[in-house]
């Protein structure tokens, strides 16, 4: 495509709403009229994000797969159905003509969230108890066309895919090392991007002009999956590659809460000065990896453009339709996730080797009569090797929680707080946090970012206390991101 042309597409594509932020561009203008405060909640606004209100074309006949993929379920899109990016042909497909395409995308990269089932609602009770790949009434859902699919159906050259942590399919454990491979239905190699391969090689940026971006997130500064699209953003940046991020909603994008991360605290489950939870989508959080200057390049060295989804607020609770990682395995548990995951490589167990994981907590250790239920770890695919595997725990079931409860109170460090307590009381020989790193880190200093909060538990804070100390960098935060919000 010409120079010429090319600037003749983007001024049309910008005119559609797709937003372009090439190098060296400025950020949106656009203000977050957002209150701040320990747990700062998202609401709608009077300033309307132009770009996540444009009305492009809805291109659901081309979600559908080449194989005999199901119906979307989905309402359309004049009734308020949440368009994601990448089911936007029209808007994309244009800056790809005659581009070799790499694809950053994993297992949920599915062209408009398609399934046989029905969407879920939030607001339903029980909806966020339904396990990903199940319908409602416990059947297994078939998925609409992958991204991969769909590019390779529309005539795209895509030369090269990345895959993340646990693989592009999506089946590895935690921390596990996944090597390259070739996907059998296209024959496009797969490059893993996790762990000391962090980086594409000299020869993956070869390989490509553009890179597309699609892949469901959860939100979270530890749930790592956006850290490859920070270090793919950076090599394409320095190697003058084009950037395409088809947006999706975040699960947890309705608040800011948490730490943000110190430098001491920098590690393989945080690069990036976020707090815990950031409240934004890919676009967003793109567009400020590119504007506040983290790339290596320099702010605004990424040429990149972003195509928002439609019809979504960060008011917007969205159900998401396939595991984004294999111990997240419902809408309860990516909701939970920001609290109870500071229980990782502690004394007590998250439910890893259970179906329950990040629902539940308990352990061996537990044991003054107070906890009401008892689970043991078993190997089990996603966990094959579990903490206390073989061992019975005894702790806490999370799941009789309201999702309104769950939502208001964002981060609980009440959960770290009282099981430190009893198990001091009961165990104090036990080391409750685990050992530290080479440096003198601990897990729970890496996963909330900062030193501070296992101090402060150890000393007998109370939870409300902890959440408190971290208000100002919500509200600092909030403040900074502002310019790159594309929703209301």
């Amino acid at each position: 495509m010409t120079g010429i042309r090319r600037q003749a597409v983007l001024l049309a594509l910008a005119a559609l709403g797709v937003v372009v932020a090439c190098a060296g561009c400025a950020p949106s203008e656009q203000q977050d009229g957002h209150t701040s405060s320990a747990k700062t909640a998202d609401a709608a606004s009077s300033t309307a994000a132009p770009a996540a209100e444009s009305s492009l074309a809805s291109s659901s006949s081309a979600a559908s797969s080449a194989q005999a993929e199901p119906e979307p379920a989905a309402q359309p899109e004049e009734q308020g159905r949440v368009v994601l990016g990448d089911e936007q042909f029209d808007a994309y497909l244009p800056l790809l003509e005659g581009k070799r395409v790499a694809l950053y995308s994993n297992q949920t990269g599915i062209v408009g969230d398609v399934t046989s089932a029905e969407p879920l609602t939030m607001g339903e009770p029980g909806a966020d108890l339904v396990a990903f790949g199940t319908a409602a009434d416990g059947s297994a859902v078939s998925y609409g066309q992958h991204i991969l699919d769909a590019l390779a159906e529309r005539g795209v050259n895509v030369t090269l895919a990345f895959g993340p942590e646990h693989g592009f399919r999506g089946t590895e454990d935690a921390g596990a090392l996944v090597g390259d491979s070739v996907d059998e239905a296209t024959g496009v190699p797969i490059r893993s991007l996790y762990g000391s391969n962090s980086q594409p090689s000299g020869a993956d940026m070869e390989a490509f002009d553009t890179l597309v971006i699609d892949m469901q997130d959860v939100g979270l500064r530890y749930y790592t999956y956006y850290l490859t699209m920070y270090h793919l953003m950076d090599a394409c940046a320095s190697g003058g590659k084009e950037v395409i991020v088809l947006d999706r909603p975040n699960p947890n994008g309705f608040y800011v809460d948490g730490p943000i991360l110190r430098d001491d605290c920098v590690s393989g489950v945080g690069e990036l000065p976020l707090p815990v939870v950031h409240g934004m989508t890919w676009g967003e959080l793109a567009q400020m990896i590119n504007g506040e200057g983290w790339l290596s390049a320099g702010s605004g060295a990424c040429n990149l453009s972003v195509v928002p989804c439609k019809n979504y607020t960060h008011a917007t609770k969205t159900a998401i339709v396939s595991r984004p990682s294999p111990n997240l395995k419902d809408m309860r548990a990516v909701y939970l996730y920001a609290s109870t995951c500071f229980f990782e490589y502690t004394a007590v167990s998250v439910g890893r080797g259970t179906d329950l994981p990040f629902e539940i907590y308990g352990s061996p250790y537990l044991d003054n009569g107070s906890y009401g239920i008892s689970f043991t770890p078993q190997s089990i695919p996603g966990a094959t090797n579990p903490p206390f595997l073989g061992v019975e725990c005894l702790g806490v079931d999370l799941r009789d929680e309201s999702l309104q409860a769950i939502w208001e109170q964002g981060i609980n460090m009440d959960y770290v707080v009282s099981a430190y307590r009893d198990m001091q009381q009961t165990h104090p020989e036990v080391s409750f946090f685990g050992e530290p790193d080479a440096y003198g880190r601990y897990w729970i200093d890496l996963l909330t970012g900062t030193t501070d909060v296992k101090r402060q538990i150890e000393a007998g804070w109370t939870a409300q206390e902890i959440e408190a100390a971290w208000a100002g960098d919500v509200e600092q935060f909030v403040q900074q991101r502002a310019p790159y919000l594309l929703y209301d």
